[in-house]
């Protein structure tokens, strides 16, 4: 996992950050649902989880989507299944809304975002520096038919 996070990185699109953490702050920072890793033999193609976006009760329901793919695997579906595993696994565990900030550079995860039902409900501007250069995230948000419906 930690490999296909730091091809992420190294992209310059795909998140602030400019090191892999340790596992133990990696699993800190997620939540213990939800994690999902894409496997060839005994390789790792990529992984996704959820993070929480609060600590208030109020937003038990609600996380932040991260989905990585090796580079060797990119263009070939496995964001895609990722994703689809990662919003089902979500529902059945009662999350509903999922949320991700992403930088507008990265076209094929603001496609995979879209073509699974997020929707654009912003843009950040300037919100944080990478490399020294201001950047601006667009957020995508997806709200679940299923989970959280009452």
């Amino acid at each position: 996992m930690k490999a296909v996070y730091l091809e992420g990185i190294a992209t310059g699109h795909a998140t602030f950050e400019t090191e892999a953490p340790d596992w133990d702050r990696w699993d800190a920072g997620h939540s213990p649902q939800c994690r999902l890793v894409a496997r060839n033999g005994g390789g790792v193609l990529g992984w996704a989880a959820l993070s929480p976006v609060s600590k208030r009760q109020a937003y038990a329901g609600v996380a932040e989507v991260s989905v990585y793919v090796a580079a060797v695997a990119r263009g070939l579906g496995v964001g895609d299944s990722l994703m689809r595993a990662l919003i089902e696994a979500s529902e059945a565990r009662g999350f509903w809304t999922l949320q991700s900030g992403i930088f507008p550079e990265n076209h094929a995860s603001v496609a995979l975002h879209l073509k699974h039902g997020f929707r654009e409900v912003g843009r950040r501007e300037r919100i944080a520096r990478h490399h020294g250069v201001w950047r601006d995230t667009v957020i995508l948000e997806r709200r679940s038919s299923v989970a959280g419906v009452d």
